[in-house]
């Protein structure tokens, strides 16, 4: 009484997620990370720059990041088993949650430093932090570039990209209070530029946190407009009911999706289930960009059965 039919050839299955394709990209924003990471602790040492300092630690929890985001996609990469049937897709999507959490305990970190120079000043040697900020702003456009259209693709490449974006943001601060120090001699610029970074990453941590969080509860994509998708499949020759109707995403780049169609019998009898399933696939494969999809095709009255069955 029902059929099951699936396409999912057209998009990157369990062993070549989205974020597969950037891992060259990666590797090379990592050497790139741990360079600056090494060169701008040094000079806030030697500038007794806050800002420095604080750009320093969060490239280096960009680089336990990148280096998660690449570990992920290793593992996320591996073929299925009978007991991991999609594999270990979310791997991926477990490394932009951790990821979150290290951004917004270095934003917290920075900024309760911030506050603790502020009610203990130093004295902040400018020309030096326009060097070394110069530096890490320079690398981190350099590994900016390299992620940004990985991270229009993959939550996890995002969650190393915003990483990076933070920290050039914090270089230009650096730079900014460097500027502003040597000018006026305002020593309160350098806990500043640090209030400033630690303010910076969290609201962009947040609306990552939250996407994550949408996969993992197996939200609908936010590309796809559930009602509409209902509309499409009703409008079907021959379809009178949809039910038990579900799109979720396993990893970025794998939205699949599944649903029990009722269809009049007639028209199973004139077309051929073949038919109809190709016809559904078609119509969200090419409306809604989900070709990985189940469906099963049912008579009228065929879910008041399986209803009684599930008692």
């Amino acid at each position: 009484m029902g059929a099951g039919h699936d396409h999912g050839h057209t998009h990157a299955p369990a062993t070549n997620t989205a974020a597969a394709a950037y891992r060259g990209r990666l590797r090379v924003a990592l050497a790139i990370t741990i360079g600056v990471m090494t060169v701008e602790i040094a000079g806030g040492l030697l500038a007794d720059s806050l800002a420095l300092i604080a750009d320093a630690a969060h490239m280096a929890t960009d680089a336990l990041g990148l280096g998660m985001a690449l570990l992920a996609i290793h593992f996320a990469n591996r073929p299925p088993s009978t007991h991991r049937t999609f594999g270990l897709a979310r791997a991926e999507i477990l490394a932009a949650l951790a990821n979150c959490l290290l951004l917004l305990g270095v934003g917290g970190y920075v900024l309760y430093e911030a506050v603790q120079r502020f009610l203990t000043p130093a004295d902040t040697r400018g020309g030096l932090m326009i060097a070394f900020g110069l530096i890490g702003l320079v690398a981190n456009m350099i590994s900016l570039t390299l992620l940004v259209r990985g991270q229009r693709e993959s939550l996890n490449v995002r969650g190393a990209f915003l990483e990076v974006a933070a920290d050039a943001l914090g270089s230009l601060a650096v730079l900014v209070s460097a500027v502003v120090i040597l000018t006026t001699g305002w020593q309160a610029a350098d806990p500043v530029a640090s209030l400033v970074i630690g303010l910076m990453i969290v609201p962009r941590t947040v609306k990552l946190l939250r996407e994550t969080l949408d996969v993992l509860l197996e939200a609908a994509p936010r590309d796809v407009d559930m009602s509409e998708v209902r509309a499409h499949i009703l409008a079907l020759d021959g379809v009178e009911d949809v039910h038990d109707l579900h799109a979720w995403t396993i990893t970025s780049g794998l939205p699949v999706l599944s649903a029990h169609v009722v269809v009049r019998s007639d028209v199973l009898s004139a077309i051929g289930h073949e038919k109809l399933l190709h016809e559904l696939q078609g119509c969200l494969g090419h409306h809604f960009d989900l070709e990985h999809c189940t469906f099963q095709l049912e008579p009228g009255g065929h879910a008041e059965h399986e209803a009684r069955l599930c008692h």
